[in-house]
């Protein structure tokens, strides 16, 4: 019988793993046939401080350290840009003021990411300290921590059924039987499905679509030491990568849990606003893909015990923060499953709980 069972491997379920490891016998189950299927391996990689709500940026503070130490270090330099066109210069001042991020010009702007329109910035900021997170490095960083303690984390696991079993729980899992003091629900977009299988009450947690698509590098540029640019009100952003350039409209539409997929038309649109910014026309589109974002109605994450069902606990609805929050929400959930001080400022550990959606 396992300590803990945790439902879901993406960076949700990998990371509380790994930081409840070290206090009993983990089980991690993931339904695809890799780690970071659906969300967590369509992310676009950023570790951007100031990035979120104030709640969410101190979990980016807390998980900072992380980040710059563990197994050599997982971050590297990219730099993040905002900038705006006519009529957004509200969207590019709530931006600015938000990520603590100093004004440059549409000439400084262009010097470092030489296909922007100058005539077409009407305004535009940046600053040095965001940076790339190499993510399946990091989620399997925290795969590793789980087995080291004699952990599992298995693949192929769609949940079935799970059942309350006296004080702990059975759950059915491929046809495999699985038997946990403790349920984890890391399910991400299906995490209100599997909370209703347990018998818990659904928290409203909402799926949304964000596309991207991959671009040859532009004019034949070398993208590499570009930084992110990202349009105002995050309307659309640009990022290298290996050489390419991804391109997303930014959008959030909602929808079912499901692997999700790009629409042609909400591409063409974001595309259509990154054009609007730059000298260079998109002549190519290599590949598009889309990724789940789920988000809790407030749009913080949902993080704690759920306090209408004993033994079971959520850690979801990270939106588009999981990967570089994770080191700090999975310390947050391991405090709360193991009864020991948490250390993040308690109006924080608050505006995460579960019971506040009840």
């Amino acid at each position: 019988m396992d300590d803990f069972l945790i439902i879901g491997g993406g960076i949700a379920g990998v990371s509380a793993g790994a930081r409840l490891a070290p206090h009993g016998r983990v089980t991690v189950l993931e339904a695809e046939d890799g780690l970071g299927y659906h969300t967590s391996g369509r992310s676009a990689a950023m570790f951007e401080e100031r990035y979120g709500a104030p709640q969410i940026v101190a979990l980016n503070e807390a998980s900072r350290a992380y980040h710059m130490t563990v197994d050599g270090g997982l971050l590297s330099p990219r730099g993040l840009m905002i900038v705006a066109g006519e009529g957004e210069t509200a969207l590019f001042q709530a931006d600015m003021e938000t990520m603590d991020m100093p004004r440059i010009s549409a000439d400084e702007a262009a010097a470092m990411v030489p296909v922007l329109n100058t005539a077409a910035i009407v305004a535009a900021a940046y600053h040095s300290d965001a940076f790339d997170i190499d993510t399946d490095r990091l989620i399997q960083t925290f795969a590793r921590e789980v087995r080291a303690h004699g952990g599992r984390v298995l693949t192929g696991k769609a949940v079935d059924e799970i059942a309350r079993d006296g004080a702990g729980w059975r759950v059915t899992a491929d046809g495999e039987l699985f038997e946990a003091a403790v349920i984890v629900n890391a399910a991400g977009a299906w995490a209100d499905r599997i909370a209703e299988m347990a018998g818990a009450r659904p928290l409203g947690l909402q799926p949304l679509r964000r596309s991207m698509a991959r671009l040859p590098a532009p004019g034949g540029h070398d993208v590499s030491a570009w930084p992110m640019v990202m349009g105002a009100g995050e309307r659309w952003y640009a990022k290298p990568d290996a050489g390419k350039l991804l391109v997303s409209p930014a959008e959030e539409d909602p929808t079912e849990p499901h692997d999700a997929w790009a629409d042609d038309m909400v591409i063409a649109e974001g595309l259509a606003r990154y054009e609007a910014m730059v000298t260079e026309p998109v002549t190519r589109v290599e590949t598009t893909w889309a990724g789940l974002r789920t988000f809790a109605p407030d749009r913080l994450m949902v993080i704690g015990p759920d306090p209408g069902l004993r033994g079971f606990f959520w850690c979801a609805g990270q939106g588009g923060y999981g990967m570089q929050t994770s080191p700090g929400a999975s310390a947050c959930l391991a405090a709360h499953v193991t009864g020991t001080p948490n250390a993040l400022p308690d109006h924080v550990v608050t505006a995460f709980l579960p019971k506040r959606l009840y």
